[in-house]
């Protein structure tokens, strides 16, 4: 999941000065040697936030220009991978929009009791603070033995963070202030040890959680899923790769599932649209009916 920056198109071309048409073409030149030397595919990514966190990530290394980062991201898997990092910073909190999570508990949560195995996707999902809320609100609701949740990122980094259960302690008063206002039911400082700046969340909470890469835009469906979390991640997306993240999601959901998104997406305007109930149109919670 990344921060909440606004998904905006490139400006026309009419409208570019020749120095920002030649930074365009350096951008579409990067962009391309990426897709065909390591298969990452960002060429639909919204050009506005790629191309600041691009020049992030120049002003890094000292460089001058795209051309530049260009050069020693194809000879250098090590600029690579530092390139993904500042793509796919992360922005993300232990029950964010506690409201949204309240409602899963109402609508969901009595459909997942009536399930033998319960099969839950989040895909994107950063550093795992949402993947440990869930895990706490699935043991809460004693639906978590009979769970496995599916936890996917394209950043090795980040997955690195979340298989571990670790977060800052500086966040544990927002969280705890999150946790209650989604309903939580018991003592949340439970659910975690102090280790120096760290707090380190109980291991059993990520017993039925299996972390694994996975790149929306390049990756096919893996499994059917009874619930789908992808929030903050579309707002990244030009219409077109949104339309085929979101056929993605609709091959991977099963019937009667459930899809939630980020407070700024929405599934109007795309593919598969009419195949979703709103169950609220204000915490973008789904159910996909055909």
């Amino acid at each position: 999941m990344w921060d909440d920056e606004m998904n905006q198109d490139p400006a026309s071309p009419s409208v570019l000065t020749p120095e920002e048409e030649l930074e365009s073409i350096e951008i579409e030149l990067l962009l391309e040697g990426i897709y065909r030397v390591y298969g990452y595919d960002f060429r639909d990514y919204a050009f506005s936030s790629l191309r600041r966190r691009i020049w992030h990530r120049i002003t890094v290394m000292q460089l001058s220009s795209v051309s530049g980062l260009q050069e020693k991201v194809l000879h250098d898997p090590a600029v690579m991978k530092a390139l993904i990092g500042s793509l796919s910073i992360s922005v993300t909190e232990m029950f964010r929009d506690p409201r949204l999570f309240q409602l899963f508990r109402k609508e969901v949560v009595p459909y997942l009791r009536s399930l033998p195995q319960i099969r839950i996707w989040h895909a994107g999902c950063s550093t795992g603070e949402e993947v440990l809320s869930m895990a706490i609100l699935l043991g809460e609701e004693g639906l978590l033995e009979r769970s496995r949740i599916y936890a996917t990122d394209m950043n090795e980094d980040s997955l690195e963070l979340a298989c571990k259960g670790l977060v800052p302690l500086r966040k544990m008063r927002d969280y705890a202030h999150n946790y209650l206002a989604a309903g939580g039911c018991g003592e949340f400082s439970s659910y975690y040890s102090v280790r120096g700046e760290h707090a380190v969340f109980r291991g059993d909470l990520l017993q039925n959680v299996v972390f694994a890469q996975h790149n929306l835009v390049t990756d096919e469906s893996f499994n059917e899923f009874h619930v789908i979390f992808c929030r903050n991640v579309l707002i990244y997306f030009n219409k077109e790769l949104q339309n085929r993240v979101h056929r993605l999601i609709y091959e991977s959901l099963g019937l009667k599932g459930f899809l939630a998104l980020g407070n700024r997406e929405s599934i109007n305007f795309i593919c598969h649209a009419d195949s979703y109930l709103p169950l609220s149109r204000s915490e973008k919670l789904y159910r996909k009916i055909r």
